[in-house]
């Protein structure tokens, strides 16, 4: 019997570059690399979407539309470029109108797309029903997809063979129209027995004309497997990744797939010599970059969360840039709770990072004390039906905390009805800033909000961390002050007044204390005009300055908003109080009870 030809996408200038990098890569350093992957044979590119679109604008300060139409001009017009969409979120901070969803598919048809993977993280088909036309009526090839996970020990009620087939059925009952079909596992947890078992009762409900492609991460030690298993039931296609950014978080080497499936009936199509030599090309490319360790390895309490691969090192990442990855452990534990009380939706972007948002809330302040946003409007409805109904006492809390009523309505109905979803609030958006209204504009705003504003208007700043910003810098003294860098962020320190000032916050100190602590913030006196420092309760970027300097503020209204692990905080008037001085300036990165503004 002849052997079976798998065929493969090539995910690392994608999916590689967010599991290992959290997206912060410049197209100008690795385009020799995706060149040279070309040139050894590779046709099948995932090059944009996802976490990619917005990073270009948040933390490379590039046009991400160039960066597409750029990638398209390295590759030639027949190579099949393909890019992530999350359904009625496409590449968003939040879910979308259909007019968003509709200019979503037509400027990437635009910029070069030819395939746009399709998925929703809940699982929800209604979900999928618009975009998928969108899709499709936009010229690009639909790749619709079907979430996966191993749910952790202990927990049943979804994420099955028999719960996959059900999705499937409401996919071909509902009349979207599909190409192909790719089940996504982002946290590389499902176990390889439901794998097989979910593809092969797939290949046999829908002939052997279908195209079935597979998708997981290496994070929990067990793609590999998951792979074989899944070509042995009947799939056409996996993805895999090259060298430096393969294997840990991302996907498995195309070298390792090669090696795995020889001596068997199963073969990929590559010049093995040509690879190596690609991966050098590539590994030199991305040499300056800083690596995290944690995504170049494997971790065995992967399946207790389950984190996905993707979102994995931009949340440590973000742990680190806050300082608080001492804290990493306790919230990839406390997802599990969050996931049993969620729901059940697929740990995939969006959902994976409403889990770890909410379970970085339950460990800084307790359980369920400060519901995340995102994790609150997904229990309540607002992202669509989760895979099982969520524990009731935690929709309580968000409703309560929230101020929002459980929903019962598709998505696409309350985001239509929203006037603040609609293309006309976008493109006000930009005409208030005085900047053209054309399409890319507006979806670019509409998918970054006011970081896409900042963008446009030149405000944004490059954040790539590379090996050089990561190491210690020596201090740069004048006088009695001077800089400190460290781990890429500057400290401004100076002597004045028997204490040590840091970025704007008083320290006391002893000559000869081991550590400075901070000083005492004088308490609350509604009424008697003494002052109160207004402190930061955990580490963050200051992302908009609400009161100003004289102005008087109500208890309970918002002074600052902090943005920490993507989202936003408001800092609020413990009482009503006249606002002294702002301390911080928008942009800056502040510590946990930096002062960032004095009230009386």
């Amino acid at each position: 019997m002849a052997k079976k030809k798998i065929d493969f996408m090539c995910t690392a200038f994608r999916d590689g570059f967010q599991s290992c990098y959290g997206a912060r890569v410049l197209n100008k350093d690795f385009l020799p690399a995706l060149d040279a992957a070309k040139d050894a044979g590779i046709t099948w590119f995932e090059h944009g979407g996802g976490a990619v679109f917005q990073s270009k604008v948040f933390y490379c300060n590039e046009d991400p539309y160039a960066a597409m139409d750029e990638i398209r001009a390295h590759v030639g017009p027949d190579v099949n470029l393909q890019t992530l969409a999350r359904g009625v979120n496409v590449v968003a901070l939040d879910s979308c109108s259909s007019d968003v969803i509709r200019l979503h598919a037509q400027l990437f048809k635009k910029h070069g797309v030819t395939t746009i993977r399709n998925f929703d993280a809940l699982n929800d088909v209604n979900n999928l029903i618009f975009s998928g036309k969108c899709i499709v009526e936009a010229g690009c090839k639909h790749q619709i997809v079907i979430s996966m996970m191993g749910l952790p020990p202990g927990l049943t009620g979804a994420h099955d063979a028999a719960f996959y087939l059900k999705i499937l059925r409401q996919i071909l009952d509902s009349g979207i129209p599909f190409d192909s079909l790719c089940f996504k596992d982002a946290s590389g947890t499902t176990p390889q027995s439901i794998v097989y078992e979910t593809v092969k009762q797939t290949r046999k409900l829908l002939g052997n004309d279908a195209y079935i492609d597979f998708h997981s991460h290496e994070t929990a030690d067990g793609c590999i497997a998951q792979y074989l298993a899944a070509i042995e039931a009947g799939c056409n296609a996996v993805d895999l990744s090259l060298a430096p950014v393969s294997g840990g978080t991302s996907q498995p080497d195309v070298l390792s797939m090669w090696q795995n499936l020889r001596g068997t009936d199963y073969y990929i199509d590559v010049d093995i010599d040509k690879i190596r030599e690609a991966e050098m090309v590539f590994q030199e490319c991305m040499d300056t970059y800083f690596t995290p360790p944690e995504s170049v390895m494997v971790s065995p309490l992967i399946p207790f969360s389950p984190m996905p691969g993707g979102a994995l090192t931009a949340n440590t990442q973000m742990l680190r840039d806050n300082k608080l990855m001492d804290r990493y452990n306790d919230c990839i534990l406390a997802m599990t709770d969050a996931v049993a009380k969620g729901g059940f939706g697929t740990s995939v972007t969006p959902v994976s990072q409403f889990y770890f948002q909410q379970a970085f809330n339950n460990v800084m302040f307790g359980p369920w004390k400060k519901i995340a946003p995102g994790y609150g409007k997904m229990v309540l409805g607002y992202f669509g039906k989760t895979p099982c109904p969520p524990d009731p006492e935690v929709v309580k809390y968000a409703a309560e905390q929230l101020g929002l009523e459980p929903v019962d309505k598709p998505v696409l109905e309350i985001n239509d009805a929203d006037p603040k979803k609609s293309l006309d609030y976008f493109k006000k958006m930009l005409t208030d800033a005085e900047l053209p209204t054309t399409d890319e504009n507006v979806f670019l705003v509409a998918s970054c909000l006011e970081k896409g504003i900042a963008f446009l208007k030149g405000e944004a700043k490059e954040n790539i961390r590379r090996k050089a910003d990561m190491a210690p810098a020596a201090p740069a003294a004048t006088g009695n002050a001077m800089t400190i860098t460290l781990d890429g962020q500057a400290y401004n320190v100076k002597v004045e007044n028997d204490q040590v000032v840091v970025n704007g916050t008083s320290y006391a100190y002893t000559v000869g204390d081991a550590a400075a602590a901070p000083a005492a913030a004088p308490a609350a006196a509604a009424g008697d005009g003494s002052q109160e420092n207004l402190l930061a309760p955990l580490p963050g970027l200051v992302l908009r300055i609400v009161a100003q300097p004289g102005s008087q503020v109500k208890e309970g209204e918002p002074v600052v908003v902090l943005e920490a692990m993507k989202m936003e905080l408001e800092i609020k008037a413990p009482r009503d109080a006249r606002v002294v001085s702002i301390n911080v300036h928008q942009g800056d990165q502040v510590s946990t009870d930096a002062v960032l503004a004095v009230l009386q």
